[in-house]
């Protein structure tokens, strides 16, 4: 059963808004779109393994895509995670061309594509602390010891890979294609048989995570060394991404292209959740979108559909309904 639902991945999401409003001449501009290629991809990959996970059994198997725990200053993102009754499940695919090395003994993990060799973040070694934090955070609430494991799928079905060094033997089991992942599925459910946590456990735990679920915006500005105060506000062109749109006539002018929109301070407003503060005030909106008016201000709010609200007058602050929408 799918608890989370697979959407566009929050780190995704917020690379692409960083990229909308951040200065072409930004140092890190370059390295922020590789970023967000390589993930954009990775996703991809996410998507295909889908084929794959609709096939476990959905009165055992609850399912939660896309989570983002926050662990001191660092993110622990899962792409997915699987929890049954005897253990959970950490799932991290990778969607990479060429031949893929896990040397076990560096603790690297390397590419080599067309003749070049690029090395990676090792997904053992993450797979590990996420393992880590994921066995605490449930001590931490009182629920027994369920194993916890974890798998890193290859979802380029052309793609070859190698486990090598003094921890081969126990990562091999751990490392699959896609098209292999059911198999290895069997190996986790033979090696945990003891059923250790109820439906009511069950359910408290995925209803906790979920809770938890956070936007990474600090951890990615600070990677790439950006100030809020130097992403760009107003209301992008929904054609040609101008900037900013001008309100005129109850709608947003586009001076380049000469045309009227109605809807165009919504990607604003999703920007504004994902890169500065999962709230925002009229004021704040009204600074974001360039608006003179209070008025106009809390009517965009109120009709986009997309906001909840708390709080009186100057106190009154907006939410997101949905995230992401």
């Amino acid at each position: 059963m799918v608890i989370k639902a697979r959407t566009i991945p929050l780190k995704l999401l917020i690379l692409a808004a960083i990229l909308r409003r951040l200065p072409l001449s930004h140092q890190n501009y370059q390295a922020i779109l590789d970023e967000f290629k390589r993930r954009e991809a990775g996703y991809q990959g996410e998507v295909s393994l889908d084929y794959y996970l609709r096939s476990l059994p959905q009165e055992k198997y609850l399912i939660l895509h896309d989570l983002n725990l926050p662990d001191g200053n660092y993110i622990c993102q899962i792409d997915t995670f699987l929890l049954t009754p005897e253990f959970g499940l950490i799932i991290d695919v990778k969607n990479m061309a060429g031949k893929l090395i896990f040397d076990t003994e560096n603790e690297q993990f390397i590419q080599i594509n067309n003749d070049k060799e690029k090395g990676y973040p090792d997904p053992i070694a993450q797979a590990e602390r996420h393992k880590a934090f994921i066995k605490k955070w449930l001590a931490a609430n009182g629920f027994p010891p369920v194993p916890i494991d974890y798998m890193v799928v290859i979802s380029n079905p052309y793609a070859t890979y190698m486990v090598s060094g003094p921890n081969a033997r126990k990562v091999k089991p751990r490392v699959c294609k896609a098209d292999a992942f059911l198999s290895k599925i069997q190996f986790f459910e033979k090696m945990y048989s003891s059923s250790l946590l109820s439906p009511k456990e069950l359910r408290k735990i995925c209803r906790l995570l979920v809770k938890m679920n956070t936007p990474p915006t600090k951890f990615l500005l600070e990677k790439f060394d950006i100030k809020q105060s130097e992403l760009l506000t107003g209301v992008l062109g929904p054609c040609c991404n101008y900037l900013p749109l001008i309100r005129k006539k109850q709608q947003w002018y586009c001076p380049r292209c000469d045309k009227y929109f109605v809807d165009a301070h919504i990607t604003a407003l999703m920007d504004y959740f994902l890169l500065f503060d999962m709230k925002i005030t009229n004021r704040q909106f009204r600074e974001f979108c360039h608006l003179d008016s209070i008025h106009t201000a809390k009517r965009l709010l109120m009709l986009s559909g997309k906001v909840n609200y708390s709080g009186i007058k100057k106190g009154r602050v907006y939410y997101p309904k949905a995230f992401p929408w």
